[in-house]
C-alpha cells in the first residue's frame, strides 16, 4: 500500500527529549493562504522553559505559534504563551488561540498571526481540559468545545467527570470578552452513563472501581472509563436521520475511554433560543438513546472536518492493531493498555459519521516510539494538511514525543471511491 504522506517537515523539535515533549497540534488556515499552527512543549522543571509558561507541582508547559506562507515548507515562531491544550481559529478580522491554564484562556491577533495579545480569562476557579480538535462556523457564529472538570473525586485520568462544553461567538464580536460567549450545558459522563449498566459489546473492556484506577498488569494501568478530546459535527443532507432543518442542532463527537477500541461516544447539543444551549443524549428512531458508535480509531484523539466540495466527514486518527494483546505481552516500550497503540495514522471518509470509507494510512512510524497521534488537519484548495505529535527513537515513549510533523495529502479529494 502507498503512504499518503510519509514525508515530513519538522515544524518543532524538542532539545532535550527525555525530559520535554511535544504535544497539541493546533492548525487554521487564512483566506491569504498563511498557515498558522499552534503546539506544545512540557515536561519536568529539571529543563527549565525560558518565556511564558505554566507551573505547577506535574511540571511547566509552554505553548508556541508558528506561520508559514509557502504552503508549510519554511516556518516562523511568533511567540510564547502560558496556555496548554490550546488551537488556533478565525473569527471576522481575528485569529485567536483557545486554551486554558486551568481556567480557560483566549489570545489574539489581528495582524494575521505575527504578534499576539497576553491571556485573558473566560472562567474563574475553574478546571478545563481538551485538545485540539475541530472548530465549526454556522449561522455567522463560531462553533468551538472545551471540556469543564465537574467532578474532582477521581483517583487517577478523570475523564469519567468531564463535561464537553459546547461555545458559541458571534464572529464579528470580540472574543477575547466573556460576555461574547455564550456556553451550552454541562453533562458529565458519569451524569449520563454508570458502567454498570452496559452490557453485551464489552464496555468497559476491564472492571475497575468507580473512582479509581487498576493496574490491568505492572505498570498499566485502567482508569474508569469515559469521554474526552471533543470534535462538533452538524448534519447537513436532509436525508440524514438527524439532520435539524433549523440548523440549530451540533452533536458532539468524542475520544472514548473503554479500555477497547473502534467506538466514539457521541451526544448533542440544541440551542433553545439565543442564550441557551442544552446538552442531550442522542436517539434512534427505536427510542433508545445512543452514546457509542463506531469509529475508526475512535479509542484516540481524532479529528473530523467536513467538506463543502466532496459533501463528506473526513476522519483523521489512530489506527490499532493488536488491542487484543494480554497486556503482560506487550512490549516494554508500548505505552499503556493494548488499545494506546500510537504511531500508525489513517484517514477515512463518511457522508454521515457513521459509515466510514478507508482513504489511506497517512503515515506509519518505524518503531514502538516513533508515533504519529493527535493530529490534526485543514483543507488547503485540493490539498489536505496533517499536523502530528509525532516521534523517533530519541522520544522518551509513544506517549511523550520529541516532534511536531507536518504532512501534505495531495489532491486528497481524489481518494473518494
Amino acid at each position: 500500500m502507498e503512504i499518503l504522506a510519509d514525508n515530513f517537515i519538522k515544524i518543532y523539535e524538542s532539545e532535550n527529549p527525555s525530559v520535554i515533549g511535544c504535544y497539541s497540534p493546533g492548525i487554521t488556515r487564512l483566506d491569504s493562504g498563511r498557515l498558522v499552527v499552534t503546539i506544545e512543549i512540557g515536561g519536568k522543571k529539571t529543563f527549565p522553559l525560558e518565556g511564558p509558561k505554566i507551573e505547577s507541582d506535574l511540571g511547566q508547559s509552554q505553548g508556541k505559534v508558528f506561520t508559514s506562507d509557502d504552503k508549510g515548507k519554511t516556518w516562523q515562531h511568533r511567540g510564547d504563551f502560558a496556555m496548554t491544550h490550546s488551537r488556533p481559529f478565525v473569527a471576522g478580522n481575528s485569529i485567536y488561540i483557545l486554551g486554558h491554564s486551568g481556567d480557560l484562556c483566549i489570545i489574539k491577533s489581528d495582524d494575521d498571526g505575527e504578534t499576539w495579545t497576553t491571556p485573558v480569562k473566560l472562567t474563574n476557579n475553574e478546571h478545563w481540559h481538551q485538545a485540539p480538535c475541530n472548530v465549526h462556523y454556522a449561522n455567522g457564529n463560531v462553533y468551538i468545545v472545551m471540556e469543564k472538570k465537574v467532578y474532582d473525586d477521581i483517583n487517577g485520568w478523570n475523564v469519567n467527570g468531564m463535561a464537553p462544553i459546547l461555545m458559541r461567538a458571534n464572529v464579528n464580536d470580540d472574543l477575547t470578552k466573556r460576555g461574547s460567549w455564550v456556553f451550552a450545558s454541562e453533562l458529565a459522563f458519569r451524569d449520563l452513563i454508570d458502567s454498570k449498566d452496559l452490557e453485551y459489546f464489552g464496555v468497559p473492556f476491564y472492571e475497575t472501581p468507580r473512582r479509581t484506577f487498576i493496574e490491568v498488569s505492572k505498570g498499566r494501568p485502567c482508569h474508569p472509563i469515559g469521554w474526552l478530546e471533543t470534535n462538533i459535527v452538524q448534519f447537513v443532507d436532509p436525508d440524514h436521520i438527524w439532520y435539524d432543518e433549523t440548523g440549530h442542532t451540533f452533536h458532539l463527537w468524542m475520544r472514548s475511554h473503554t479500555g477497547r477500541t473502534g467506538f466514539a461516544c457521541i451526544v448533542k447539543v440544541i440551542e433553545t433560543n439565543y442564550n441557551t444551549m442544552v446538552t442531550v443524549p442522542e436517539k434512534v428512531p427505536s427510542g433508545k438513546k445512543i452514546v457509542y458508535v463506531p469509529c475508526p480509531g475512535g479509542q484516540m484523539k481524532f479529528h473530523i472536518l467536513y467538506d463543502e466540495v466532496t459533501k463528506l466527514y473526513w476522519l483523521l486518527s489512530t489506527q490499532a492493531t493488536d488491542s487484543m494483546t494480554k497486556p503482560e505481552r506487550l512490549p516494554k516500550e508500548r505505552y499503556g493498555l493494548p488499545d494506546n497503540e500510537r504511531n500508525r495514522l489513517q484517514l477515512h471518509f463518511s457522508k454521515n459519521c457513521i459509515d466510514w470509507c478507508f482513504a489511506g494510512m497517512v503515515s506509519i512510524g518505524k518503531g514502538i516510539k516513533h508515533s504519529r497521534h493527535y493530529a490534526s488537519m485543514v483543507i488547503d484548495g485540493e490539498d489536505l494538511h496533517v499536523l502530528s505529535r509525532s516521534g523517533d527513537e530519541l522520544a522518551r515513549d509513544p506517549h511523550n514525543g520529541n516532534l511536531i510533523t507536518f504532512h501534505t495529502i495531495k489532491d486528497f479529494r481524489k481518494l473518494v471511491y
